[in-house]
């Protein structure tokens, strides 16, 4: 069977490069209400497994005793978690869930009194009171607490993150036993802190999550490969680790790809090896590439379309020149890509793409058919560029100095 999981929030056969964060965290748990693991932000690229760390850190706490709740930030989360999984937790936890109660007394020669008493005041169970009475309960029993994990954090939902981090900002102040650890974009994270949260939350402790090492990389190709009984030659090796960029998500649609180039040999050579790459680069233009894409504005994916005209890192003079605007303008736009992280700075007055294969991508989808990566383009002659005319229309005129007006979305 294929040992290789390129399937967005599955956990990899063998999760490398990640030690580090995975071992704090633990400390954290161990070490008491205040420890700063105990609130988690995980941030990074489509792709560098930040669901797969959200798995990685309920796998952490579950080893340590510690109930798991694991939500996404989706409509009605605080509704789910309230309603949903702290009443099920309650029920595996609480030796007092069923009660039964005397309603009627008979007495001898016929005499008898039948009472009913109910509570005048009970209080209905929230968010707050439920995840109390829970951390009661678990320290009662002698240990443990419980870890709340949210994926894909955004502004969109502000409201259930607000109230969800006050709740758990009262159980630290309480020294209860709870963790919490979210994940997202980093510019979706960003955007959510700016806004009106719990302080605990701006606070937490950031973990961004990059590329993995080659030696990372390798281990993480070949030990699946040893372990499901094939063998790989170390050329091949080599072929794969420099097709994933250290990109997590690579590792493992090279890893598969490379499997399936034929899966019947014993070992994995460098013609296999070299067509697993190439199969991995396509598929995730599809699965990562298009969604990084979506997210941007017209003018953010002109800016992008323009950098694709070189073979590695894009002067900022050419890129500006390509699109017909001053220098100070695209400099607005270098800096709202590098704050999504699809474009990083390479030097003075140089940018390049953080996303493996995206160069190539572009090439192929944003730019029109008559343009492809075997027609070399002079970049001063931008009358032939495909798209120049609709993507100048779309640009607005350069920004005054007067604040008037921002960039548009």
């Amino acid at each position: 069977m294929n040992p290789f999981t390129p399937t967005f929030g599955t956990s990899p056969p063998l999760l490398v490069g990640r030690d580090t964060d995975l071992d704090d965290f633990r400390e954290g748990l161990r070490g008491g209400p205040g420890s700063p693991e105990r609130a988690t932000l995980v941030t990074g690229l489509r792709g560098t497994g930040k669901t797969v760390m959200l798995n990685a850190y309920e796998d952490v706490a579950g080893a340590e005793g510690w109930l798991v709740i694991s939500e996404t930030a989706t409509p009605n989360l605080i509704d789910r978690i309230t309603h949903e999984h702290l009443p099920r937790l309650l029920s595996e936890v609480d030796p007092r869930q069923t009660e039964s109660r005397l309603t009627g007394v008979s007495l001898p020669g016929g005499f008898g009194a039948d009472r009913e008493v109910s509570e005048r005041h009970t209080p209905r169970p929230g968010l707050r009171s439920q995840l109390n009475l829970l951390t009661d309960l678990l320290a009662e029993r002698g240990g443990g607490g419980v870890l709340i994990t949210v994926d894909e954090v955004h502004r969109k939902g502000l409201k259930d993150l607000r109230e969800l981090g006050t709740t758990i900002q009262h159980a630290f102040r309480e020294r209860r036993n709870v963790a919490f650890v979210g994940a997202g974009l980093p510019s979706a994270v960003d955007g959510l802190l700016s806004d009106e949260v719990s302080t605990f939350l701006r606070r937490a402790d950031r973990r961004h999550l990059r590329t993995v090492r080659p030696e990372e990389v390798a281990a993480a190709i070949a030990v699946p490969v040893r372990e499901a009984g094939r063998d790989i030659t170390p050329d091949a090796l080599q072929v794969a680790v420099a097709g994933t960029g250290g990109y997590p998500f690579m590792i493992q649609l090279v890893g598969l790809h490379a499997w399936r180039a034929d899966s019947t040999a014993a070992t994995i050579d460098v013609d296999q090896a070299r067509r697993g790459v190439d199969q991995a680069r396509r598929k995730v233009g599809q699965l990562v590439h298009a969604s990084a894409l979506a997210d941007l504005s017209d003018v953010d994916r002109s800016f992008l379309a323009a950098m694709a005209h070189d073979d590695g890192p894009s002067r900022m003079a050419d890129i500006a020149d390509r699109l017909g605007v001053d220098a100070t303008y695209a400099g607005q736009y270098r800096l709202r890509l590098i704050a999504a992280e699809v474009i990083e700075p390479r030097g003075h007055g140089l940018v390049d793409f953080t996303l493996p294969g995206l160069r190539d991508y572009l090439r192929e989808h944003a730019a029109s058919s008559h343009w492809g990566p075997e027609i070399a383009l002079p970049p001063a002659d931008r009358s032939t560029l495909p798209g120049t005319d609709q993507e100048r229309r779309q640009l607005p005129g350069p920004p005054d100095n007067t604040g008037g007006r921002g960039l548009p979305r």
